[in-house]
């Protein structure tokens, strides 16, 4: 179990430092494949209003998912068809999302029972998300690269951990086995507990 676990680990995290390498070396392509992973989610969405849409019951649901899938596969065409207003549009998204969660966490840190430092830490990260959304509505060109940039620094900070954590991993199972190995006796009562 370990020795699967740990080479998952080892693998995700080669793949995701190169995807933060990725990333960081033409930012552009990286927009690009969100704008395409988008499209991809939009005809996958198209597909599940249509299984829904044949499996209801009634006709009005029929209609309503068919109309659904019809819009998720019209917001699928006009990412690949127009990916530089797509990438926008997901810009100003991800702004409007980091404005409104820093607004909610301000009003968590207002709510009473919260230790101080609690209050304090809610206080700080929601003006940091409220200021990152301001920067992307004001600036969503620079917005969309700083968002894979960011993308990319993510992926290399993990990437590097997950590497790191499975490499444990791998040698704590290879100690355990060998601990295992010198000792017989503990090898049938470590089999019986198993």
């Amino acid at each position: 179990m370990l020795k699967s676990l740990s080479t998952s680990f080892i693998v995700r995290g080669i793949l995701a430092v190169a995807v933060g390498i990725v990333a960081l070396a033409w930012p552009g392509i990286s927009i690009l494949a969100l704008v395409i992973l988008f499209a991809v989610y939009a005809f996958i969405a198209a597909g599940m209003e249509a299984v829904k849409a044949f499996s209801s019951e009634r006709a009005g649901s029929v209609m309503g998912h068919l109309l659904l899938g019809l819009v998720d596969v019209g917001a699928g065409v006009i990412a690949l068809a127009w990916p530089g207003p797509t990438a926008l549009v997901l810009v100003l998204l991800v702004g409007a999302w980091a404005t409104i969660a820093g607004l909610v966490e301000i009003y968590a840190g207002f709510e009473a029972g919260e230790p101080a430092g609690t209050r304090a830490l809610f206080f700080v990260s929601g003006l940091i998300s409220i200021a990152f959304g301001i920067v992307l509505f004001a600036r969503p060109d620079v917005g969309a690269v700083t968002l894979a940039s960011l993308f990319g620094l993510f992926n290399l900070v993990y990437g590097i951990w997950a590497f790191t954590w499975g490499t444990d991993l791998r040698r704590t199972h290879r100690r355990v086995g060998s601990l295992v190995d010198e000792q017989p006796g503990q090898r049938d009562q470590l089999a019986s507990v198993m």
